[in-house]
């Protein structure tokens, strides 16, 4: 077998190869995409089984289905655990690949869980509805500004008919006019985008058992329960809550030593996206259920409104996890045992780091 040790950057690759049969060692720098391919291709047409390990990265999606094509094994490895495992201070491109080869032939090589290609492209729909409503967002802030300037304090109000036949007939400095009809374009431009491609993601739901499941849970719209359901991927990956807590970035940071536990701001590791829709829906939990408006009452009265949004947010989490888990709906769970209660959930927490 060819072992391949690969420290990727997006205009090319250094790479360190073993032979396991003949002992051979290799080093190379590929220009992409062009010169990786070739040896690639060539490689296959030698007929060796190869097997390639690289750190978790951006801009390789065109190298991993090339792999994939050639039917090469491909290890993707935590790029933070694979640094920790560095016992030198000096850091270059080959011994970064050497490092990463002299970690699979140790049969120590932090491997990570990578998503099939239908939960990537089915993400890609996620995320280009959250970048079209943020940039929806900015557009109707700076026209919220215009309308301010004139005098015109309407907030909601202004993307109604009256208000925007108001925000239409003020009279504007030629660039000022110019400005607010362009935002409007825009504005227009994008309503029919976001409302496509809202029904596409309904849609997608509903085609999901598991979307479907978290749904009935107060609060989880389609949006929340697919991209829940496509970040998590797999409950069997996570033991408890906190695990999931942790891998959505829900906790705090933490750096503690001796007699002293400091805890800081929360991680932020993980989906940036499903953490802000956790919390948005959270927001609408707690306008439904009364147990849950009171317990964020309470914890806004002490900590303040944001760490009691950021809280509401992680205890939605979790319980979404136990329903998925458990392949319970809404009223299944409330009615069953409460997972806080489970003391062997609770020994496997303690013992288990998180993912």
């Amino acid at each position: 077998m060819l072992i391949i040790g690969v420290d990727f950057h997006p205009e090319f690759q250094q790479i360190a190869s073993v032979d396991t049969e003949s002992g051979e060692f290799q080093e190379k720098r590929l220009a992409h995409p062009g010169e990786a391919e070739k040896f690639y291709r060539a490689l296959m047409e030698l007929g060796q089984q190869v097997r390639v390990g690289m750190e978790a990265s951006g801009h390789a999606r065109w190298f991993e289905r090339l792999l994939a094509e050639l039917q090469f094994e491909l290890w993707i490895g935590d790029a933070a655990r694979i640094q920790s495992k560095r016992g030198r201070k000096q850091k270059t491109d080959r011994q970064d690949a050497q490092h990463i080869l002299k970690l699979m032939l140790k049969d120590d090589f932090p491997k990570i869980w990578v998503p099939s290609w239908e939960n990537r492209d089915l993400r890609q729909v996620l995320w280009h509805r959250h970048r079209m409503v943020q940039a929806r967002t900015r557009i109707m802030n700076q026209l919220q500004a215009v309308a301010l300037n004139e005098g015109l304090r309407c907030k909601k109000r202004l993307w109604g008919a009256g208000g925007r036949e108001q925000l239409e007939s003020f009279r504007l400095a030629p660039w000022a006019s110019r400005r607010r009809r362009d935002l409007l374009e825009l504005l227009d431009r994008l309503n029919p985008t976001i409302a496509e491609l809202s029904q596409a993601i309904e849609r997608e739901a509903e085609n999901n058992p598991e979307a479907r499941r978290l749904m009935t849970h107060p609060g989880v719209g389609a949006l929340t329960a697919l991209a829940f359901v496509l970040v998590i991927g797999n409950t069997e990956r996570f033991q408890c809550g906190k695990q999931v807590a942790s891998y959505l970035g829900l906790v705090p940071l933490e750096k503690s030593s001796g007699n002293r536990r400091r805890l800081g701001h929360i991680t932020k590791q993980g989906s940036s996206m499903l953490r802000f829709l956790l919390v948005e829906a959270a927001q609408v939990t707690v306008r439904s259920l009364p147990e849950w408006r009171s317990q964020y009452f309470r914890l806004m009265m002490r900590r303040g409104r944001k760490t009691a949004k950021v809280a509401t947010a992680r205890r939605l989490a979790i319980r979404l996890y136990w329903m998925w888990r458990e392949g319970q709906d809404y009223k299944q769970s409330k009615s069953s045992v409460r997972t806080q209660d489970r003391p062997e959930i609770a020994m496997v927490c303690s013992r288990t780091p998180s993912n």
